[in-house]
């Protein structure tokens, strides 16, 4: 079964380490182009590359030997003129010097490290996210949209940007699509607004997916119940998706202290507000972040991706 996967960040990854362990299905992974933030954003801005993180993240996730791969991609450099950069976010730079293009450079490091699917930017251009907030007022930039913490009422692009042709011809064959988990407004909405992909999958017949994140992100989802999620991607898709996967697992008392301490909440589940076919499942782990030693919550790869299978035969 052919599958596309659109997002970013580490949602994304997490989806794909799961789905890279079932056969059944060919995998793609359209990746967002308006990261600003770290390593990704400094490298956009001082070589006039697209943002490498997310798809760093995503081939990393789909590599033959996940964990030596990662711990030399996602090494990160912490002092001297190179301090705050990882590794592979260099790598694919020079990537796209020699090669020329973006896509060009991720081809070539598929082919290298033998991944069990593909990465696609959703485009080779560069444009930043515009939020317009429910004040009135407009803010350009990711880092800045988080910053202000406000409610957004709307987002879009700073200018049109096209599609790379393969993602186009990835929508248009997939039997499955599936947006998420990652950040609404920045890892998923933002590869819609891209022209064509709206249009492509407004056409598409392959069954839809969305995987709801487990808590809110301050900045851009606060407050926000499972439907308010649901609600605003379809708004921007202009169609419903036919699926909605749930978490119903809450994080440990400690662990929750600690996301309500940055404004970041469980979502609320309220199934009775939906339309669509509702999967609800106790999808939730916590990790061990090693870059700051915290406890963070994640999706399950295995169960997600066992979940998605189930969906698949229906």
């Amino acid at each position: 079964m052919k599958v596309v996967a659109i997002g970013g960040g580490t949602g994304l990854s997490t989806l794909l380490k799961g789905l890279k362990h079932f056969p059944v299905f060919e995998v793609t992974a359209v990746v967002s182009v308006t990261d600003e933030g770290g390593s990704s954003g400094k490298l956009r801005k001082e070589l006039n590359v697209p943002p490498p993180g997310d798809v760093r993240n995503n081939i990393v996730a789909l590599a033959e030997d996940e964990n030596l791969l990662a711990k030399l991609m996602n090494y990160r450099f912490s002092e001297g003129s190179l301090k705050g950069h990882s590794l592979g976010n260099l790598i694919i730079a020079a990537l796209t010097k020699i090669e020329g293009s973006f896509s060009e450079a991720i081809k070539t490091l598929e082919k290298v490290l033998a991944l069990k699917g593909r990465v696609l930017p959703v485009s080779e251009e560069h444009a930043r996210l515009v939020a317009k907030f429910d004040d009135g007022e407009e803010v350009i930039g990711e880092m800045n949209i988080v910053k202000k913490g406000k409610k957004i009422e709307e987002v879009r692009l700073d200018k049109p940007i096209k599609a790379l042709p393969e993602v186009i011809e990835a929508i248009s064959e997939a039997e499955m699509i599936i947006f998420g988990p990652g950040s609404l407004y920045t890892s998923i909405i933002t590869n819609v607004l891209v022209d064509g992909v709206r249009e492509s999958l407004a056409t598409s017949k392959a069954k839809k997916i969305y995987v709801c994140n487990l808590m809110t992100q301050p900045g851009e989802t606060k407050g926000y119940r499972v439907s308010d999620h649901v609600k605003e991607l379809e708004k921007y898709l202009g169609k419903s998706v036919d699926f909605v996967i749930i978490n119903t697992r809450k994080p440990s008392s400690e662990v929750l202290e600690s996301y309500k301490n940055e404004g970041s909440d469980f979502v609320e589940i309220d199934v009775e507000n939906l339309q669509n076919v509702v999967l609800a499942e106790p999808l939730l782990i916590e990790i061990v972040d090693p870059s700051d030693g915290r406890k963070k919550v994640r999706h399950d790869p295995l169960k997600l991706a066992s979940l998605i299978e189930r969906i698949s035969r229906w």
